[in-house]
């Protein structure tokens, strides 16, 4: 057993799994030969980022899949790929990381943000209002920090209304909705594959689609210029003369070394999940019933990836959240929280977004009030989650006990969390 009120944890939030030794050798392969661009092939030759294509195509069950330059690039070639542009709206949840709205601005086009519940998911009937409100017909929906709404719901409400969904699964590759892939339910999936998140090439991503005249824009998008038959897990070549005159070339492709080390890595992603998985049980074991503290409960439709958790440290005010944040800082546990009135480092706000118009977002802004978030790097053994939780735990009490003895607080969030 470990002290609870005296152990610090030496490990890191930021060290990840070391890149496997077949992804090293697939990479220095490529190096060895010199063709890193993916349409620089010989005769024949397929290369690692269309098999790689092919791959995860296989992986999702989708008919058509691109690698590109990162998540972000991925997101704004889906948007542009459905036809976007400048002055459209485009409805995404309050709750999700900058380059999602920065995605959406890059077109010009206005996000039109929808509230989430206190499951950290999109409120449906807020959607609905929203919906009716904006007249916007794009969704581009987050599974922020890996949190999967209710897919049925959405779908019908979307179909219903006539808006095309485009899921962001940065967080939920290998996770699914009612044995549905994520990803798989909208007319786009986007992935990405940047260091933090579940394969690793340090920037990239991925774009999955069923529709063949959306997926051959999003290819000429990417910088196919005309050699877009190099593609396997691509539509057929007539397709491609439907819109390759119209289509913009928005270079943002993947290079063959990146995708040689992704390829590597994607045979290990069910293993993986199941690591993260325990990873997050463990942890949820060591915080679930302690003093201070309310775990995000997960649905039984969905089958998550627990790359990070989210817990609440409630009823205590922006001050003391700050305190808990430094203390467990203190002893070596790395905190963000959702519900700060200033960005810090990936962590922000949707009121931090001050580059188009925000509308109060009161349920919002109540969720995050006390949100705290934490990375579950798969360089955790299960005792440093249990550790880790014990320090948070600890910590938590500590709070807890203050909070108790403050007069009026009881029950209440931060002062400036609305």
């Amino acid at each position: 057993m470990h002290d609870e009120s005296a152990s610090v944890f030496t490990g890191s939030f930021t060290q990840q799994e070391p890149i496997p030794d077949a992804a090293i050798e697939a990479a220095v392969a490529v190096m060895r030969h010199g063709r890193l661009h993916r349409y620089n092939l010989e005769p024949g030759e397929a290369g690692e980022t269309a098999l790689l294509e092919q791959e995860f195509a296989a992986f999702t069950g989708a008919r058509y899949c691109l690698a590109v330059a990162s998540g972000g690039y991925a997101l704004s070639c889906a948007l542009r790929a459905l036809g976007v542009g400048p002055g459209d709206r485009v409805l995404t949840n309050a709750f999700t990381l900058a380059p999602v709205p920065g995605a959406i601005a890059s077109l010009g086009a206005e996000p039109v943000l929808v509230e989430v519940t206190r499951a950290l998911v999109i409120d449906l009937d807020d959607l609905e209002r929203r919906i009716a409100e904006s007249g916007a017909r794009v969704l581009l929906l987050s599974h922020m920090r890996g949190h999967i709404c209710d897919m049925d719901a959405l779908m019908a409400l979307c179909n219903r209304a006539g808006v095309q969904v485009i899921e962001d699964c940065a967080h939920t590759m290998g996770a699914s909705w009612r044995a549905t892939p994520s990803g798989r339910h909208g007319v786009i999936g986007c992935y990405s594959t940047q260091t933090y998140k579940h394969l690793n090439s340090g920037e990239g991503g991925l774009l999955i689609c069923d529709s063949p005249e959306v997926m051959a824009r999003a290819i000429v998008l990417s910088g196919s210029y005309m050699l877009y038959a190099r593609h396997r897990a691509a539509p057929p070549p007539e397709v491609f003369e439907k819109v390759k005159y119209d289509t913009p070339n928005m270079s943002g492709r993947m290079d063959n070394l990146r995708a040689a080390i992704l390829r590597v890595q994607l045979r290990a992603l069910p293993d993986q999940c199941a690591a993260w998985n325990a990873r997050y049980r463990a942890m949820e074991k060591g915080l679930r019933g302690r003093p201070g503290l309310e775990l995000i409960e997960r649905p039984a439709g969905e089958s998550f990836v627990g790359s990070s958790i989210q817990f609440r440290l409630a009823a205590c005010s922006s001050d003391q959240i700050r305190a808990f944040i430094a203390r467990c800082a203190a002893r070596g546990v790395e905190l963000k929280w959702f519900g700060n009135s200033e960005p810090v480092a990936f962590t922000s706000r949707y009121d931090s977004w001050r580059y188009f118009e925000t509308p109060p977002m009161p349920q919002t802004r109540e969720a995050l009030a006390g949100l705290l978030d934490m990375r579950l790097p798969l360089t955790f053994s299960l005792d440093d989650c249990a550790l880790i939780s014990g320090i948070i735990a600890a910590e938590a009490a500590a709070v807890e006990r203050v909070a108790a003895q403050a007069p009026g607080r009881a029950g209440k969030g931060p002062p400036d969390a609305g």
